[in-house]
């Protein structure tokens, strides 16, 4: 099977190119739909195939590349000589990425034919969606970093597609743009470290890079200058501070999209580069630690932020930030599989959210703002019972997939050589938080008195809603077993990959059970508290909600204008690159010299004319002249020679 593994990137291409060519030809929405949910449906029954053979082998002969062609090479033998090839590695880590990316892509593609269902652009969607789907496979499955930075930057191309792919609003175009803008600020992190890998390694290959990367001496700067590169690029498409400020705006685009791109996806290609180059940044020990703060950093700041907001996508895209840092904990302590593996129950719980926010909204008929909502519970009993599953798996409440990850991470930070109590503290501070913000999200949604209005008629939405919400339901609830800790099958699957990093990070784990039950009897004890708190305050005690923001005024405007990070960044970075090109590239460059050199030579031809011009005087008795005068000048030229 594993020769079969282009297939799996072929599909969503195939999709792309079928729709992109021919949907508006299309008249039928179903046909439309089939194509592009049949598309990714594939790709993920191709995917599962090849796990499923993969189990039945021994674990050291999991890893195979399959190469399609030689994409670019100099034609010399040269050392350093440039040779890429468009190959696909299978292991244990890119075949779990490939089912999370195809299997939670089917299900919001699915949902999508419901929720788009009428939209003039419904085939253009759907052509979009594949082609991210593509450019996401092309990520995951490289084994070499410029095929890699292809679907990275392909992803980051359909990011801005989708956010703005209601183009006739102009707060959309305005965050699609955000989006890009800000990606490419990491991007060229990115960039320089690849030039610098193929400097340093003569290759761009994964197994050449990689069996080399031990020769290296740990520590040393050119390791600590490439593994810093390529995590700003994960900081930019993974939304860490300080370039998390796309992400929220990016929840103007459909639904979906935030389900798809901004919670199981696209925003985890940065946790999934830096796993994949685990060696490389186990030879890096300060960037290791750089990494932690971040997620730490992160996580909480996300999470105050998410406390007040009040559009129902904000919320849950605060707390995609704030979990996406938690996993850069993970990867910053050395707990790669738990990182990963809190990738993957974050692609279940987080897209079910997403999904299920989008059902309110349908059923809202648009509106998101969450203080008019309330009493939704009876009107949309299936959306309900599916997000409050998907709120108590973030919360971190067993036996839900939340709590199994979490608690793993923040085990890790605790055990681990590259942990430390104040990273423990923030990761338990974060969970508390997130508890608080997602039962005010629910309570104020879905339970208490109604405050929509009367002409408002909420309804549960259509079976093809429903049905991915009920199937990410169950797989939020059982999806952790598969991580339990101590029967770790997450953990055995992904050691292959990771021991050879995990072997240079000596001396491994303490190993009490004692303190691990104690950790975990505290993350469940803080996200119990949260919960509770967040239910008896806004559905028994408003009033305590109400006196806390006249209390603190100054701190709940900061934290409802996000810090004023973005007017932060408009001030002193927008502004000034906005005034400087306007007066510099624009009035100094193109207007005073290119359009002064451009005119100048205009009027120059123009002056020219005005005196070339007199010699056409339309009097033929002056042109008998001039002919007679050249006549006798020739005669004379002739004579005296």
């Amino acid at each position: 099977m594993f020769e079969y593994v282009p297939i799996i990137v072929l599909f969503p291409l195939i999709g792309f190119l079928s729709l992109g060519l021919f949907g508006s030809r299309i008249k039928k929405e179903k046909l439309v739909g089939v194509i592009g949910c049949g598309a990714v449906g594939l790709s993920f029954l191709f995917a599962l195939l090849i796990f499923f053979q993969m189990l039945s082998i021994e674990p050291d002969q999991r890893k195979q590349i399959v190469t399609v062609f030689t994409w670019l090479s100099t034609f010399t033998a040269s050392p350093g000589s440039l040779s890429v090839e468009i190959s696909y590695q299978i292991d244990q880590l890119s075949i779990l990425m490939a089912l999370v990316v195809t299997g939670v892509g089917f299900l919001i593609h699915i949902y999508s034919i419901g929720y788009m269902h009428k939209d003039p652009g419904f085939w253009r969607f759907f052509a979009y969606m594949n082609l991210f789907i593509f450019m996401m496979l092309n990520l995951v499955l490289a084994d070499n970093f410029l095929l890699l930075f292809l679907g990275w930057e392909g992803v980051g191309l359909c990011s801005y597609l989708l956010i703005g792919f209601w183009y006739e609003k102009k707060f959309t175009g305005d965050a699609a743009k955000k989006a890009f803008v800000v990606n490419r600020i990491g991007d060229f992190g990115f960039i320089i470290g690849m030039v610098l890998i193929f400097t340093t390694f003569g290759s761009l290959n994964f197994s050449t890079v990689f069996s080399s990367a031990p020769l290296q001496t740990t520590g040393s700067t050119t390791i600590f200058w490439i593994t810093l590169l390529l995590f700003i690029g994960a900081i930019g498409k993974s939304a860490q501070i300080p370039l998390f400020v796309w992400l929220p705006d990016a929840m103007a685009g459909p639904t979906p999209v935030s389900a798809l791109i901004h919670a199981a996806t696209m925003v985890t290609a940065g946790v999934y580069m830096v796993a994949r180059c685990s060696i490389l940044y186990a030879l890096a020990p300060v960037t290791m630690q750089i990494i932690a703060v971040v997620g730490a950093v992160t996580a909480v700041f996300a999470a105050t932020i998410g406390l007040v907001q009040n559009d129902i996508k904000k919320v849950l895209a605060y707390s995609t930030v704030s979990q996406l840092g938690y996993m850069f904990l993970a990867m910053g302590v050395a707990a790669f599989s738990a990182g990963i593996f809190h990738l993957m129950t974050h692609a279940f719980f987080k897209a079910l959210l997403f999904l299920g926010s989008g059902a309110v909204i349908h059923a809202m008929h648009e509106e998101q703002d969450i203080r008019k909502m309330g009493g939704l519970r009876e009107y949309l009993p299936v959306t309900y019972k599916t997000f409050l599953i998907g709120a108590i798996a973030i919360a971190g409440i067993p036996p839900f997939s939340g709590f199994f990850s979490k608690d793993e991470i923040i085990w890790k930070t605790y055990s681990n050589e590259q942990g430390s109590p104040v990273l423990l503290i923030l990761a338990i501070l974060g969970a508390a938080m997130t508890a608080f913000y997602m039962f005010r999200l629910v309570t104020l949604t879905f339970n208490g008195e109604k405050r929509f209005n009367v002409h408002v008629h909420p309804h549960e939405a259509p079976k093809s809603m429903t049905v991915p919400l009920i199937i990410l339901a169950f797989l939020s609830l059982a999806g952790g077993f598969v991580g339990i800790p101590h029967v770790s099958a997450v953990e055995e699957w992904l050691d292959p990959v990771f021991s050879s990093a995990l072997y240079r990070l000596l001396p491994g784990e303490s190993t009490s059970e004692l303190a691990e039950i104690l950790l975990m009897a505290i993350s469940v004890a803080v996200a119990v508290l949260g919960i509770a708190a967040a239910r008896h305050i806004y559905l028994k005690r408003l009033d305590i909600a109400t006196s806390f923001i006249k209390r603190y005024p100054r701190i709940y405007k900061v934290l409802l204008n996000k810090y004023y990070v973005d007017e932060i960044y408009d001030a002193a970075v927008v502004e000034p690159i906005v005034k400087g090109s306007n007066e510099v590239l624009w009035k100094g460059i193109d207007v005073a010299i290119i359009d002064g050199i451009v005119n100048g030579s205009a009027k120059a031809v123009a002056a020219i004319s005005q005196f070339v011009r007199k010699v056409q005087t339309g009097v033929v008795q002056s042109y008998a002249v001039i002919f007679i005068g050249g006549v006798l000048f020739i005669i004379a030229w002739l004579l005296f020679r």
